[in-house]
């Protein structure tokens, strides 16, 4: 084997670092930036510092608000919008300055402490420096960051990109719910509906898993080294410090969790997670079908102009946007799936598993982003062949076999004379063989139906055998 020579290509980005300063190593940063670099606000690295700031900063506000401590009264409104200031301006060159102190203190959550603690000096405040971080241990700082992040990223880019998709889904049911389509259930000729319903269908699914979204509860605490609050009363025994933390993660914006060893209990975090992987598992069943109806051709994809589809083969449209959003949905709920079940389970009051699974939080984020992003652009590009559904319709007169011995099961119960039997003769009719028109209208017309019944198979085609699945998709509208 000859080996070959090659240029270090790692760079270690600085704190300051544009993209293009480095090279990824993940493509979530390199390749797919742009469709991810909204998530960079809530669960990158530098957004948990910036978090942690503004627990700290909050945290100490909110102490010095209520008179916890004797000699820390309230300040004036100049020194708090001094100490929110830091973390306003929070950028590129404080994440520097927290990466430095980390290298010292070798514990990220100091780092933090020590970042605000520089900064009260200017503010009038050197005397309240022991008052940052007081009577917490880091989790109390790092499960409330978190909580803001994760709910941010939820609120502010995951949950308009995926309602934006539903929408653009419903939007395609509604334009398409009157064009008829063959069914296949086992991948068989089945019971035709509409193009629209079966849209709908999907729709509807996603909406659901939204709307538990959207009920998520975001769970906070701040409550001391095992949950007991037994250095506050220590420092303070005549405060009513569950009332104070219960006002401080209400003022937060998140739920007070009342009851935790040293570690909120992460249930919440399960719960998201779960429903958010539901909601990529039933996107991924969405893509599995567009794909499997392009390549029947139901649907034509529109080129993209100067794109090659196959480098040997240029006829190709390749279905990419799904195919490249199957994969990323996949990888989205394998980490899902682990934080969930991670998460949950701690040994006796404290373990270190929860921090390095925390850290894959955007990452998984990231993944159902850049999924939901190229089905959006996938289905931008799709043309309906409704002259294919209806050639593939007409092609499969034999489905018309259940409304004709379901009609017979009617007519025999009405006591029409010579309805026997009804789903065996149309199953010796049809099973197995392909039907025509005339066959199937020459056998309709021999059994004897009443004018009635006789005029309605009469009219029926698989073209018009669609129920009322236009209808339906009212449900979806309505619910939106």
């Amino acid at each position: 084997m000859v080996d070959i020579a090659r240029t270090s290509l790692a760079q270690s980005p600085s704190a300051s670092s544009s993209s293009d300063d480095f090279i990824a190593l993940g493509p979530l940063d390199g390749r797919y930036r742009a469709a991810t670099a909204p998530l960079v606000d809530y669960l990158s690295e530098a957004a948990l510092n910036r978090d942690r700031v503004h627990v700290e900063v909050e945290w100490l506000i909110h102490l010095t608000d209520n008179n916890v401590l004797p000699g820390a009264g309230p300040l004036t409104d100049e020194q708090k919008a001094g100490l929110r200031k830091i973390v306003t301006d929070f950028n590129h060159d404080s994440v520097k300055e927290l990466a430095e102190t980390e290298k010292v203190t070798v514990h990220d959550v100091k780092a933090v402490e020590y970042f605000i603690g520089a900064r009260l000096a200017p503010l009038g405040l050197e005397h309240l420096k022991p008052m940052v971080h007081f009577a917490c241990t880091s989790e109390d700082i790092n499960n409330l960051s978190y909580a803001l992040g994760i709910k941010d990223a939820v609120t502010n880019v995951w949950l308009p990109a995926a309602d934006a998709l539903t929408q653009q889904i419903s939007d395609m049911a509604d334009a398409n719910k009157d064009v008829p389509m063959l069914s296949r259930t086992h991948g068989q000729p089945a019971t035709p509906s509409t193009l629209g319903k079966e849209l709908a269908v999907s729709a509807w699914r996603l909406n659901r898993q939204l709307k538990r979204v959207k009920n998520t509860e975001f769970l906070g605490k701040i409550n001391g080294a095992t949950g007991t609050f037994s250095a506050h009363v220590s420092a303070v025994p005549g405060a009513n410090w569950p009332e104070i933390s219960r006002t401080f993660v209400e003022g937060l914006g998140l739920t007070w969790n009342p009851l935790t060893t040293q570690i909120e209990s992460h249930d919440w975090q399960a719960e998201l997670y779960s429903d958010v992987a539901r909601f990529n598992r039933i996107l991924h069943n969405i893509c599995t079908d567009i794909w499997s109806y392009i390549s029947i051709g139901f649907f034509a994809q529109i080129p993209v102009e100067g794109a090659t589809g196959s480098s040997t083969m240029p006829h190709k449209v390749n279905p990419i946007r799904f195919e490249n959003a199957e994969a990323n949905l996949e990888i989205s709920n394998s980490l899902l799936d682990t934080l969930a079940a991670t998460l949950v389970t701690s040994r006796w009051q404290r373990d270190l598993t929860d921090s390095s699974s925390q850290r894959n939080i955007g990452v998984a984020f990231g993944h159902s982003i850049l999924a939901i992003s190229n089905v959006a652009k996938g289905l931008e590009r799709l043309d309906v062949a409704a002259d294919v559904m209806a050639q593939d319709l007409n092609e499969n007169w034999e489905v018309l076999g259940e409304a004709i011995q379901t009609v017979m099961r009617a007519e025999a119960i009405a006591g029409v004379p010579g309805m026997e039997n009804p789903y065996e003769r149309l199953k010796e009719l049809t099973r197995g063989h392909r039907v025509d028109e005339a066959r199937l209208r020459e056998f309709v017309a021999g059994l004897g139906l009443t004018d009635d019944a006789a005029a309605r198979l009469s009219n029926l085609t698989p073209g018009t055998y669609t129920g009322i699945a236009a209808d339906l998709v009212q449900f979806l509208k309505d619910a939106r």
